[in-house]
């Protein structure tokens, strides 16, 4: 397994992020023992969560389950660089969500009891809190870090002026600030290269793409319902999108098979080959579904590859692969 540094810190974490979203309801609390063994195995260290997930009000489902593994010993927590989030609402109760220094001292201290431990390597924003200014989030997240509960600050699903608005705030504080975003991104959603990517490598962010797969479209779909495969059909927004870019998905397919490649592989090596992407999130829910993904952490794909992948795919604006303003300006 490769290791690169999250944004501008020296923390060390693996090219493959283990993402937990399906521990509890897809998963259960044994298999996901299991994978979270195999990823130290090959040698993944580094693990997404939140505290809305395991999506049961207030409970917290998947931060218990991590917990208890932990609880475990063997150097578990040791060895892993967890991640959660907070923004979501865990309670019917006003102060119960978004980010008002009260939830967060709330939210930090439920995380680190759910998870078995006293501090959190990343503690993410879920999502931007437009009625809370930055003051206050800052002097909430340095006391966590004064108190050693909290290392690293990162967001999630910000825009490219949300990002230079934190960033900006913790500077006149003399604070790091924030170190990742993570995004939705993948070849079928490339939005983030308008304006996050760019402001994410001005401020030293790691991106950590989530949905690499776009909820699996990527990862083989046409070929696993042709084999009566598929562990799980394609709904809502996901069959939506198939039935738009069927044709798109099957070109794609078949161009993974001349590579001889999983598809789901093909798009992950897409991502590491994306500058100032960090680590993908792939979510396995079998421990043979991780054992397979750990194939694009080593697949190298040529410049020819890569140039037939945008035109599968192409950037979201008439200019091409320019960021803004250049994508919709001259």
């Amino acid at each position: 397994m490769e290791y690169t540094h999250l944004g501008r810190s020296g923390l060390s974490v693996s090219r493959l992020c283990l993402g937990t979203m399906n521990f509890g309801p897809e998963t259960t609390e044994a298999d996901s023992h299991a994978i979270m063994d195999r990823a130290h195995e090959h040698g993944l260290n580094f693990f997404d969560t939140a505290n809305v997930y395991g999506w049961k009000q207030g409970e917290g489902v998947t931060e218990q389950i991590i917990g208890r593994w932990f609880a475990q010993g063997g150097n578990r927590r040791e060895r892993t660089v967890v991640a959660t989030k907070l923004y979501g609402s865990m309670g019917d109760w006003p102060n119960d969500n978004k980010l008002s220094a009260l939830n967060i001292r709330r939210a930090a201290d439920a995380s680190l009891k759910r998870l078995q431990t006293d501090y959190i390597d990343l503690y993410q924003m879920h999502h931007v809190d437009r009625e809370t200014p930055w003051d206050e989030i800052w002097e909430a997240f340095s006391v966590l870090r004064q108190q050693g509960k909290v290392i690293y600050f990162g967001s999630s699903n910000f825009a490219g002026w949300h990002i230079a608005q934190a960033q900006e705030a913790a500077r006149t504080r003399g604070f790091l600030g924030l170190v990742s975003e993570q995004s939705i991104y993948n070849l079928m959603t490339r939005w983030v290269e308008l304006e996050v990517l760019p402001a994410a490598k001005h401020y030293g962010l790691g991106v950590i793409p989530w949905s690499p797969l776009h909820g699996g479209l990527l990862g083989g779909v046409l070929r696993k319902q042709r084999e009566g495969t598929a562990s799980r059909g394609a709904s809502g927004r996901s069959a939506d999108a198939l039935e738009k870019y069927r044709d798109t998905i099957d070109a794609y397919e078949k161009l993974c098979a001349e590579l001889g490649e999983d598809p789901a592989n093909v798009g992950l090596a897409w991502l590491l080959h994306q500058d100032g992407v960090t680590a993908p999130i792939i979510g396995p829910r079998t421990v043979e579904q991780l054992d397979n993904s750990l194939r694009a952490a080593e697949l190298k794909l040529d410049a020819e590859v890569l140039g037939k992948l945008d035109e599968l795919f192409p950037a979201p604006a008439p200019n091409g692969s320019k960021p803004a303003p250049e994508a919709y300006a001259w």
